[in-house]
């Protein structure tokens, strides 16, 4: 079990310890929040490639005092202009893996440059150094990856750039090998010269979009060469006495702020933490949240999405009022996949930024682009074909995500920076870690370091379980059961469950930080 990190005037977590570092050596260097947490991202995407890489995508929260707000960017990809049911005829369901599935323009690249341009300090090689140091003199395979790569040896065997960029002879990497990924480092030092566009209109994007044509897939250079991220304003919402802050759709973090806000209708003075009534009720709110995401969900630029409705005070009010303390409602569960990566960074300035990036499933699409070392999200194969779908496949559009980094604020400064890998997971255990710090005033450590749950899918299996942490004890599991509750106990400290991190700056101007057991991870502040 891991103690809290405390810091005087800066701090950074994220899953992966190199990453975590690497941040912190940016902040050494002069560099702000905002430096560092491009340096966290790269880096994730070179030593964690299992859950994160340049062929994926992130979302955004950054807050500078300067500007005293809160401003989003949504780094999400489209699909492209070939993107179409008809180019899917006779197949019930889009293919989850393979070229396929590489359906959206990756849109983390773009990120990166989009936040240095408005916010940084330092050149993009500079905070790309890292992250080209380990992919090209060697990182040490972490658990997770072992772990992971272990699971989808398969998948990765059946393409021949895969294999060679994760896999040994065939076999997998024992966890402490030292790794190099030199396709990646090479893609890397061309972005670090070059810049954003040498990848979506550069030599960078004609090595990966040839290597998609060849391989039957769909996306063009047209496609990468007309991709922009946008900055967003973000959704907002309170518990308690916290402003709290989510991205807006496409992302699922409206979620977020709905379960709060119906759980504010809720005294947990009179409900022992991890209690039955504790598990039993933050799930429930869960669930009511789910369906209206579930219905709506998708690229606002395709349909009007009622977020207002959502958010609204008195709707809350009315979903809270819908939750049953004996019983637990029936609801079906999506498949959304769960591997994703969550970091933030706070600086002796008090810029603050939270963010998580994913290939969506454990490795993406499978799929790596040729000698480039990058490896592809199938984050559109999440897009229905039936027309009728809110989410159904269009071109140019975005599809439901999972991604939703969270900023809350206190008086107007920030508060509390959180977030965890898992798609379904996300909401529940950003819930998990707010009432956690708010109502039983632990820290964010001690909250990161208590039984989790996590409802519905689990590495993109359709689900209505409620899997628990076998430390919540049987009494615990037996009394959800009886309230209908399709229990089944997991590990003690299982990876399903997320992993989280989180930032807390307390009333004397520290900065605590708490980082995931589950997980590679540290917390780094002085």
């Amino acid at each position: 079990m891991r103690q809290v990190s405390i810091g005087t005037k800066t701090m950074v977590v994220s899953p992966h310890a190199l990453a975590s570092a690497a941040g912190a050596r940016i902040l050494e260097k002069g560099g702000n929040a905002f430096d560092a947490a491009v340096a966290v991202s790269s880096t994730l995407a070179v030593v964690y490639p299992h859950m994160t890489g340049l062929g994926g995508d992130s979302f955004w929260l950054l807050y500078s005092p300067g500007e005293g707000a809160v401003r989003g960017y949504n780094g999400s990809g489209r699909s492209g202009y070939k993107a179409s049911p008809e180019a899917y005829a006779g197949e019930q369901a889009i293919p989850t893996r393979g070229i396929r599935s590489v359906l959206t323009v990756p849109g983390m690249v773009d990120s990166w440059s989009a936040i240095l341009r408005e916010y940084g300090t330092l050149p993009l090689g500079d905070v790309l150094e890292p992250a080209m140091t380990y992919a090209g003199g060697g990182y040490p395979v972490s658990r997770s990856q072992y772990a992971n790569t272990k699971l989808c040896a398969g998948l990765l065997a059946a393409n021949p750039y895969s294999a060679a960029a994760y896999l040994r002879g065939g076999g997998v990497p024992p966890a402490g090998t030292r790794w190099i990924q030199s396709g990646l480092a090479q893609s890397l030092r061309r972005i670090a010269s070059n810049g954003r566009d040498e990848f979506y209109r550069g030599g960078l994007a004609r090595d990966i979009t040839s290597y998609i044509r060849k391989s039957g897939g769909l996306l063009l250079a047209d496609d990468f060469a007309d991709h922009e991220g946008n900055w967003v304003t973000p959704l907002t919402g309170s518990y308690r006495d916290l402003e709290l802050y989510q991205l807006p759709p496409n992302s699922q973090g409206f979620t977020g702020i709905v379960i709060a806000q119906m759980l504010e209708h809720f005294d947990f003075n009179s409900i022992p933490h991890g209690s039955v009534a504790f598990y039993h009720v933050l799930v429930e709110a869960v669930k009511l949240a789910f369906r209206d995401r579930n219905l709506e969900l998708t690229d606002p630029d395709f349909r009007n999405i009622p977020v207002e409705r959502f958010l609204d005070k008195a709707y809350c009010r009315e979903l809270a009022g819908r939750i049953s303390r004996d019983s637990a409602a029936p609801l079906t569960a999506e498949p959304l996949g769960s591997d994703t990566a969550y970091a933030a960074v706070v600086d002796g300035d008090g810029n603050a930024v939270s963010f998580i990036q994913s290939l969506y499933f454990e490795f993406g699409s499978g799929v790596t682009a040729g000698e480039t070392g990058i490896l592809l999200q199938n984050r559109g194969s999440f897009f229905s074909l039936d027309e009728s779908s809110a989410n159904r496949l269009e071109p140019r559009k975005r599809t439901f995500h999972t991604l939703m980094p969270a900023l809350a604020l206190k008086d107007e400064k920030p508060y509390l920076l959180y977030g965890s890998m898992g798609g379904e997971g996300q909401p529940q255990t950003q819930t998990a870690l707010l009432t956690r710090i708010v109502d039983y005033r632990m820290d964010p450590q001690e909250a990161i370091n208590e039984p989790r749950w996590v409802w519905g899918r689990t590495w993109g299996e359709a689900s209505t379980e409620l899997k628990m942490e076998a430390r919540v004890g049987e009494q615990v599991l037996s009394g959800l059961a009886a309230m209908g509750h399709e229990v089944r106990k997991i590990g003690d400290w299982d990876a399903l469950t997320g992993h989280a991190q989180a930032i807390l700056l307390d009333a004397h101007g520290f900065r605590i930080g708490g980082s995931d057991p589950r997980s590679d991870g540290a917390a780094i502040g002085w």
